[in-house]
């Protein structure tokens, strides 16, 4: 898959988005968000009670946030665990293609927490197939923080603005990415449009 497409596409305007399923990656079942999941087990939770959940979320990322005051909940949404803050889904603990269970903050996290790690950045080109749910390319990636390594969790930003579009599993160091012409780079998980972002609570 090439980025031919010059048009300019804002992620954050509404539109449809295929139904998410299964992916394989290096014979582990990567689990996607997918329409019939609903939001079960919604509870209210002390601070204090999931500060280790909160430092898993934000240390890594180099992001510096006081939840301290903030309306805590967790809920289940699919297999996914998700740490809503008031009112919104802000971070989630997610099972990785290596079968180790990880903490990140969904893209609502990143735009509220504006983390300064694990970032790759694309072109206009590569966004219409972001947008449809497509794995990224490395031939899209033009900058990526130097931090990354095969196998994280990392996000994706547009070249122009920095905002977010999507999150996923590097399947290549950031070097690798960045310098390759081909191949994919980036497993989707999540991104603008699906139906974790689109989730009301």
């Amino acid at each position: 898959m090439t980025h031919e497409s010059r048009d300019v596409l804002d992620p954050y305007e509404p539109y449809s988005c295929p139904r998410r399923g299964f992916k394989e990656w290096g014979g582990f079942v990567e689990i996607v968000a997918k329409k019939d999941w609903k939001l079960k087990a919604r509870k209210p939770v002390r601070h204090k009670k999931i500060k280790g959940l909160i430092e898993r979320l934000t240390v890594p990322l180099g992001v510096e946030t006081d939840l301290s005051t903030a309306f805590l909940e967790t809920a289940n949404f699919g297999p996914w665990n998700l740490l809503i803050v008031d009112k919104s889904p802000l971070g989630m603990e997610v099972e990785s293609p290596k079968q180790e269970i990880i903490a990140f903050p969904t893209l609502r996290g990143i735009l509220a927490w504006s983390p300064n790690l694990k970032w790759c950045e694309v072109d206009h080109g590569a966004i219409p197939f972001l947008m449809n749910g497509a794995d990224c390319m490395a031939a899209g990636i033009h900058r990526a923080c130097d931090t990354i390594e095969e196998g994280d969790l990392i996000w994706i930003r547009d070249q122009s603005h920095g905002k977010p579009l999507a999150i996923g599993w590097a399947t290549m160091g950031s070097n690798e990415m960045v310098e390759s012409t081909k191949g994919k780079a980036v497993k989707m998980l999540h991104h603008i449009g699906d139906e974790l972002w689109e989730l009301e609570l």
